[in-house]
């Protein structure tokens, strides 16, 4: 399996657009795939993750299918 390697700020990069947009879109939830395989993750970057999650779980996010929330 070929190594995973996040973009520099990218965690809170979408982080803060799904707080914009209040959606988590496709490409949104592979690079949170990504960053929760990538064993350099710090807890920081972690506990942003989950509390994303949470959000998602208590309906204030939505997910969607689409590649972009700017469609």
């Amino acid at each position: 399996m070929p190594a995973l390697k996040l973009l520099p700020g990218a965690i809170s990069e979408i982080i803060a657009a799904s707080a914009n947009s209040r959606t988590l879109t496709l490409a949104d939830r592979y690079g949170l795939m990504a960053a929760i395989l990538d064993e350099s993750l710090e807890e920081e970057e972690e506990q942003a993750i989950n509390r994303l999650l949470r959000f998602v779980i208590k309906g204030r996010i939505k997910v969607v299918d689409t590649l972009s929330s700017d469609l």
